[in-house]
């Protein structure tokens, strides 16, 4: 197959992929932890040309319905980089990841795209993990994200000479992940803006040391998930931009729960040491904010991101 065949029209993916949240307090731009909510995507190939997009639930009123839309310019890109040319598309998203809260919302659309690439490549092109990582990072900028969409669990992500690498860890059975949402959004760009280039020795030397700490709550010592979540790097300069979220976790943390800001925020996760300690938490919200609050009680996800060809009675 050349880069002028494309699928015969027809042929139909399905794609599932997790919401994550990044940073994890300490962990920031580095450590990524996959939920139990699901983007799904339903893609079939078109002639060359044709496109038609359907976007139900989050975000189905402002997303773009052409080319722009972030799904298809993954898969674009996607055949692109591998010198194919892409057929006509119908795509239908059903989106369930809130945008703009610090789910990786973007993150999924962008590792869906490339997931329902690969399905539709499937015996021509084989896309291997890191290709599929490199992929989503050059679209995402950043791996955090995209590393445990694409592979789910608990995931390390980091940058060097050959790209963007990830180790998958698995969570301990006693972490149970509570993520508050709230109705307002906010900007990854503009959070990140805030953020100073450079930061204190000793601040520095706190991260380190807490993210390391992380990996051992999270994977072998749940007791330690307070003092471990504890950051100096990034929530405290953005907090003026979401005062709502800070008093949250501040309120949280006082209380002994795990709280901290999901990825760019505004929304919280908390990562409580048991179910009990969860309904605790998410008692404590409901109870002492006057902001409303979402609460979803979640796993994590230890699969990440898959993708199946349709078969009649595929549901």
């Amino acid at each position: 197959m050349n880069a002028a065949v494309v699928p015969a029209p027809g042929r139909r993916v399905l794609v599932r992929v997790p919401a994550t949240s990044a940073n994890l307090g300490p962990g920031f731009d580095t450590l990524g932890l996959a939920l139990s909510v699901y983007d799904e995507l339903d893609v079939t190939a078109l002639a060359p040309g044709e496109l038609e997009i359907e976007v139900t639930g989050q975000g189905a009123a402002d997303v773009p319905r052409d080319a722009s839309h972030l799904v298809v310019r993954a898969i674009a890109y996607t055949y692109e980089s591998v010198g194919r040319r892409m057929p006509g598309l119908r795509l239908h998203a059903h989106n369930v990841i809130p945008h703009g809260r610090g789910l990786g919302s973007s993150g999924a659309a962008v590792v869906s795209g490339i997931l329902a690439a690969k399905g539709l490549l499937e015996g021509d092109i084989e896309l291997g993990p890191d290709t599929l990582l490199r992929l989503a990072t050059e679209l995402e900028g950043h791996p955090d994200n995209v590393a445990p969409a694409l592979f789910g669990g608990l995931t390390i992500a980091w940058m060097d000479e050959h790209g963007p690498q990830h180790k998958k860890l698995l969570v301990h059975r006693g972490v149970s992940p509570l993520v508050f949402v709230p109705e307002f959004t906010m900007s990854t760009e503009v959070a990140r803006s805030l953020q100073p280039l450079q930061v204190p020795r000793e601040d520095a030397v706190f991260n380190v040391s807490r993210s390391a700490l992380l990996i051992a709550a999270l994977t072998q010592s749940p007791e330690l998930l307070q003092a471990a979540t504890e950051d100096k790097l990034h929530q405290n300069y953005r907090a003026s931009a979401m005062p709502a979220t800070d008093n949250l976790v501040r309120m949280l943390r006082a209380e002994g729960f795990a709280a901290v800001v999901s990825g760019a925020g505004p929304s919280v996760l908390v990562l409580a040491d048991g179910p009990g300690r969860r309904l605790e938490a998410a008692a404590l919200a409901s109870s002492a904010s006057d902001t409303p609050w979402e609460a979803l009680m979640l796993a994590v996800d230890f699969k990440g991101g898959t993708v199946r060809e349709y078969a009649e009675g595929s549901t």
